[in-house]
């Protein structure tokens, strides 16, 4: 694989014929991408009846006066009883965060969500329940295939609380009117 085909750090859309329903208007953050395959987090789906305050109190985490109440996602169909927070770069937590790319980061322990609740956690966040995953050349294979696009990542569209808007405003990066797409793929 070559630097021009590394998706790290990139979102990709899901094109409108997705034939998945699992990823029907998806975006995802591409948080790693090599010749052994492929993982991101989904940041437009949240996870219905799911609070922040509630995943604290689960995991017997004190909610601190400066706690942060961040959205919580459905980051993928793979391993949805973990957690993977898409954080700022402004934040590590030695080796259990991963610097990513475009100043973004992602750490999958604890203390992250206990510096969260105490305010000294990253200054933007999201968290994802399980992942999205793809083994060597399977998303190379989809994207040949016309089922998704990729653009270049924004704060606003990983960190923004209106997650039914993203999937446009990842369009739009691209200069792209959703009502443009054809629901059927093809190529020249």
């Amino acid at each position: 694989m070559t630097d021009t085909t590394d998706l790290t750090g990139k979102l990709l859309i899901a094109m409108p014929d997705m034939g998945d329903p699992r990823f029907d208007r998806a975006v995802i953050f591409m948080c790693a991408h090599s010749a052994d395959g492929a993982m991101g987090l989904m940041v437009n789906k949240p996870a219905p009846d799911v609070r922040f305050s509630d995943l604290l109190e689960q995991l017997s985490i004190d909610e601190g006066d400066q706690t942060t109440d961040i959205r919580i996602h459905i980051g993928g169909p793979v391993e949805t009883g973990r957690g993977f927070v898409l954080h700022t770069s402004d934040y590590a937590s030695g080796a259990g965060t991963m610097e990513v790319a475009g100043g973004f980061a992602m750490t999958a322990t604890l203390d992250i969500l206990e510096d969260i609740a105490t305010g000294s956690g990253p200054k933007r966040s999201m968290l994802g329940l399980g992942y999205t995953g793809w083994g060597p050349g399977q998303i190379e294979s989809e994207l040949v295939k016309n089922g998704w696009l990729v653009c270049d990542a924004t704060d606003d569209i990983l960190f923004g609380r209106a997650a039914e808007h993203k999937w446009t405003a990842a369009l739009k990066v691209l200069g792209v009117d959703p009502l443009m797409l054809s629901a059927s793929g093809g190529s020249a």
